[in-house]
């Protein structure tokens, strides 16, 4: 079958926005092929420094043509209803349909014939449609049109089948060409087919495929340190980001003067890896930091890269040479000074809640009570908070700011007496600081981390500056999934309700802006202060439970699981995941999947009873009347849930879930029984009654473990 080839030909794309690029492209065609009628079984992208692409086999010719019956509205409905049908049909007038009779009446029918478009055509009207709303994080216009794009778009190069198809987008160039290397080979290559783009580019000295470049770099980095006896210090981040800076790597190694080493390694190593791009090298056997750098260049240079290996290790110095000075004069003083404290307190943390300071007032309290929670020791918590803000202002995290946390571990591990877990704490209260950063352990630092993020949640929901859509620019999601994974980690078990409440006492009690604004709200209202806080953090609540719910999904859990066991109204997130967990494993199973279709069964006769009026959830709780059991499958049923009713429930208090699903499970049977042979609404009213108890009882068993009506399937 045909093969489809696209290439979006740019200035350079931002490496870090490359692969998130492949993944859109690759998301947002195949939505539009298969609105289409086309089938594309895999979609293979690439990107490079200036282009972004993707190539399908085995792709039809054509769409499939279609050919269907659609059912319209009864014959005689409303005029209104017949001119939707016509236009949802694509007929002109309603004598081109037929008319159907079946059990429920006459009804019209539509037979719609049309023929499949051609792959070319279809392509043709999607690709613009996709440039035009591709989700940039960032993106420009050009000079000589209105399209936006990451950088100026030049060229959108689109084969099938071995022949150019042309794609009309204002400004662009559309030819089924390429281009090579910018310095190495910048002519022109015509293409033919996937195949003959990767070749043709090879030769001009482009591979267009990451992963393959990540492998060279990462294998002619560890080689060239093997050869000198060193080892590479990877970094996974930094590999990606270097890949899509470069389209043909070539890897070289420097040198530093040794002198530097007397720097934190953390120091050496921000200092290549954010200004520089370089990769740090150890020594095995000392495992430290050796004196030499790993560069990827983007060119093969005529003196196998020596200049600018030199170049690279100038620039280095340079760098490294202010460092020094800067850590010189931080290391002449302990961490924590009255100087440093009276800088803190001129720094605006946010015009309403204060200081960096008044932060730090926050974050001790909150953390001396919570405490009570994580079992750390009160006193190293109060010291780790006193000097956890306080390398802010030393002058080497005023020119490294992404050292701040690191520079005061070191600084507090220099001072004599200082315990370390305190500096510890001092580094990781920020962490984690995205999702795959790594999660506090000791219990100082759990503390310092869990007490400074509820701070600020808290603090922002005081102030309502809430995350709007897409806006978040005091970075609230990521503060509440690191509470979230904090919690999870450590297992920390706390009721969340009760700890924001608390949180939110200290912070009031703290900030005069914090109980102004409270005060505002309250003021002409018949309500209390607690009334106001109270929802206020209801809405906090519930906006943890969403990040939640997004480092569920990111694992694999169904979103409808996570709601099913938030409607019990538990907000302990340990025992919230552990009933996911145990929730998801039940319903994998046979006996989960049909004692689920049994519950929606017995809660759809349920409330359509309840909407009759002939049934109540007072009457729901009234008492099965045993001796008035008819048939041999009711008796079953009632038999299987007195005794997995209180055993559900005898589990669900030890926390012991999976239990809890296993004594459920033994109502499959029964309630499969019930509904094949007992007829619930009989027309005796005592039967009728307790075949109703029956399925509230069922309800209520499974309602032990989750809200059953919120699972979807």
């Amino acid at each position: 079958m045909p093969q489809l080839l696209l290439e979006l030909f740019s200035e350079e794309i931002p490496a870090r926005m490359q692969k998130r690029a492949e993944e859109d492209l690759a998301k947002l065609f195949g939505e539009k092929l298969k609105g289409a009628g086309l089938d594309a079984k895999a979609i293979k992208t690439f990107s490079a420094p200036r282009r972004l692409g993707l190539f399908i086999d085995d792709l039809p010719a054509k769409a499939a043509d279609v050919n269907e019956e659609r059912k319209g509205p009864r014959v005689g409905s409303p005029e209104q209803a017949i001119q939707g049908f016509l236009k949802g049909a694509g007929l002109k007038s309603i004598d081109q349909a037929q008319i159907v009779e079946d059990k429920k009446g006459a009804f019209y029918v539509a037979k719609i014939e049309r023929a499949g478009r051609a792959t070319p055509e279809i392509v043709q009207e999607i690709v613009p449609e996709i440039v035009r709303a591709f989700p940039w994080p960032k993106s420009m216009r050009s000079q000589s049109s209105d399209l936006q794009w990451v950088r100026p778009l030049h060229n959108i190069c689109c084969v099938f089948d071995g022949k150019a198809v042309k794609i009309a987008v204002e400004g662009v160039g559309s030819e089924a060409v390429t281009w090579g290397h910018r310095f190495h080979a910048p002519e022109a290559l015509p293409v033919t087919s996937a195949a003959d783009h990767a070749s043709k580019l090879r030769g001009a000295k482009v591979l267009i495929e990451r992963e393959e470049r990540k492998t060279i770099i990462l294998e002619q980095a560890s080689s060239l340190c093997a050869a000198k006896g060193l080892e590479l210090v990877e970094d996974i981040g930094l590999l990606e980001e270097v890949a899509g800076l470069v389209e043909w790597p070539v890897v070289l190694l420097g040198d530093m003067n040794r002198d530097f080493l007397n720097l934190p390694g953390e120091v050496i190593r921000l200092s290549m890896r954010t200004h520089q791009k370089y990769f740090a090298v150890r020594d095995p056997k000392t495992k430290g930091l050796a004196p030499h750098f790993i560069v990827v260049a983007n060119i093969e240079a005529k003196d196998g890269g020596k200049a600018i290996a030199a170049g690279n290790a100038r620039v280095l110095s340079a760098r490294l040479n202010d460092a020094q000075f800067f850590w010189k004069v931080d290391t002449a003083t302990s961490l924590y000074t009255e100087e440093r404290k009276a800088k803190l307190q001129k720094i605006v943390f946010h015009q309403k809640l204060g200081s960096v300071w008044d932060k730090v007032e926050r974050v001790r309290a909150l953390a001396e009570e919570l405490c009570a929670v994580t079992g750390a020791d009160k006193k190293l918590v109060a010291e780790a908070a006193n000097l956890c803000k306080m390398d802010l202002v030393t002058e080497t995290v005023g020119e490294f700011p992404e050292l701040q946390g690191q520079v005061g571990r070191q600084l507090s591990a220099l001072t004599k007496g200082n315990h370390e877990s305190v500096a510890a704490a001092i580094e990781d209260h920020y962490r984690p600081l995205g999702p795959n950063d790594r999660v506090p352990s000791d219990p100082v630092a759990v503390t310092l981390a869990l007490a400074d993020k509820l701070d600020t949640l808290v603090g922002f929901w005081a102030i309502d500056e809430k995350p709007t859509g897409s806006s978040d620019p005091y970075a609230l999601r990521r503060a509440a999934l690191g509470l979230v994974r904090i919690i999870l980690s450590t297992n920390t078990r706390m009721l969340a309700a009760n700890v924001i409440g608390g949180a939110s006492q200290i912070i009031s009690s703290k900030s005069d802006n914090v109980r102004a604004l409270v005060g505002a709200r309250i003021s002409g209202a018949a309500t209390t202060e607690d009334a106001v806080r109270g929802a206020l953090f209801d809405d906090l609540f519930q906006f943890i439970v969403d990040r939640l719910k997004v480092q569920l999904r990111d694992q694999g859990k169904r979103h409808d699981l996570v709601d099913a066991v938030f409607a019990l109204g538990d907000d302990d997130l340990v025992r919230i995941v552990a009933r996911v967990e145990a929730l998801d494993a039940f319903l994998k199973t046979e006996d989960g999947a049909n004692l689920l279709a049994g519950y929606k069964r017995a809660a759809n006769i349920l409330s359509a009873e309840e909407k009759k009026g002939k049934w109540s959830a007072d009457e729901a709780k009234g008492q099965v009347d045993a001796a008035k059991l008819a048939e041999p499958a009711e008796k079953a049923l009632y038999e299987a849930l007195e005794k997995a009713l209180p055993a559900a429930r005898a589990a669900v208090e030890k926390e012991e879930f999976a239990a809890a699903m296993k004594a459920l499970s033994g109502l499959r049977a029964p309630v499969d029984a019930f509904f094949e042979k007992v007829l619930v609404n009989a027309a005796e009213p005592l039967l009728r009654r307790n075949r109703l108890l029956l399925l509230s009882r069922l309800r209520e068993a499974l309602s032990q473990v989750a809200d059953f009506s919120k699972i979807e399937g």
